[in-house]
Formats: structure tokens, sequence, C-alpha cells
């Protein structure tokens, strides 16, 4: 169900390595949530570190989304970064078990081609 690698980068190098890698692949890092400034801001203490990537292929995204509209409660892909044991772990659920849920086997190639993707962005930026 998930997809998990650990790094040695930072979270920096990371966000560096996983942009070049998503842009590699016809991906975009859509937009980064650092959920421990975002709990800070609203009084929060969480020490770790923990960034939400939010990746989408738009090509990969209008085939889905034409196939089943439900699809859009998944969208677009996520890929954390949080911090485990003095290490950061680069992590995502991958795609073709969510589309599981939406009993839609026509989504099962596209899912297939979505997750090894992503798994090579991880791969790559960990």
């Amino acid at each position: 169900m998930l997809y998990e690698k650990t790094s040695q980068k930072s979270m920096a190098e990371i966000e560096l390595a996983l942009r070049d890698s998503a842009g590699r692949h016809k991906f975009g890092v859509i937009l980064m949530h650092d959920l421990q400034s975002l709990m800070r801001g609203k009084g929060v203490d969480f020490e770790r570190q923990c960034c939400v990537f939010e990746v989408c292929n738009p090509l990969q995204a209008k085939r889905v989304l034409e196939a089943n509209g439900a699809v859009s409660s998944a969208l677009p892909c996520r890929i954390s970064v949080y911090e485990k044991d003095g290490e950061l772990v680069l992590s995502t659920i991958l795609p073709t078990d969510m589309m599981k849920m939406f009993g839609s086997p026509s989504l099962d190639d596209v899912a297939a081609e979505v997750e090894a993707v992503v798994k090579a962005m991880i791969d790559e930026s960990a």
C-alpha cells in the first residue's frame, strides 16, 4: 500500500531533486505543504520535519478524470517527506492500490504507469 525510501539528504536537497525528477518525468510539483511550519503558524508545536509534495501529470489526470470523476478526490498524487528516527523518509500511497477503491478496472493501466513514475521520482530524489 505504501512505497517508502529513506534518505540521507536534507529536506532542501530532497525538494530540489524531487522538482528536477518530476520535470524529467513530465510531472510537476504543484504545491509543497510544510506541515511543521503550518502547524507552528496555528500555535501547535510539532518538532519533526514533514512536507507533502503534490505532484501531477495533467495528461494522466485527464485520463482518469474522464473515466471516473470521483477519482478527483484522490488527486493530485502526494509524496510525503517526513522525519523518522533522525532520517528523512519519502513515502507515497501506491496509485494501483488507491484506484481499487473506485471500482473502475479501466484505471488499472494508467494507475500502473503513474505508480512506476512516482516510484522512480522517489528513488531518484532519495
